[in-house]
């Protein structure tokens, strides 16, 4: 039964969206990445991930990590603007320890901005963070 089964909480497990200048083309992109501030390291770890509003859904998009060391970070995906007048999820799900995970991560439409990027120290790049 739904009821008998236990997902714990998930801490220190953070989203972010960094702006990145991307040499090769000579542009700046948004990237998402995966923080893990635990000390274990997240395996299996599956984020799904898709933009929608009240009359528009994008495709959903799948990443597989097989393992995350701890107090590290793993690039997810390119997010393209046109996408932040959309609320954007991220479902991430991961065993630590042989215990099963999972939390939404949720950037509200309109809050990626320029004027909204703070330091992100554990990537050294200026970004948005979702905890």
């Amino acid at each position: 039964m739904k009821k008998d089964i236990h997902i714990p909480k998930v801490t220190d497990i953070e989203m972010a969206i960094a702006l990145e200048y991307n040499e090769a083309h000579n542009v700046d992109e948004w990237i998402v990445y995966l923080i893990n501030k635990k000390e274990t390291p997240l395996e299996m770890v599956v984020i799904v991930s898709q933009g929608f509003s009240e009359t528009k859904t994008t495709s959903v998009f799948r990443k597989k990590i097989d393992l995350l060391p701890g107090q590290s970070s793993a690039k997810i995906e390119l997010i393209q603007p046109e996408l932040f007048a959309l609320d954007n999820r991220f479902q991430v799900t991961f065993f630590e320890n042989n215990t099963l995970y999972d939390k939404t991560f949720l950037f509200k439409k309109d809050t990626i901005k320029e004027n909204n990027l703070s330091n992100i120290k554990e990537l050294n790049k200026q970004g948005i963070v979702c905890k």
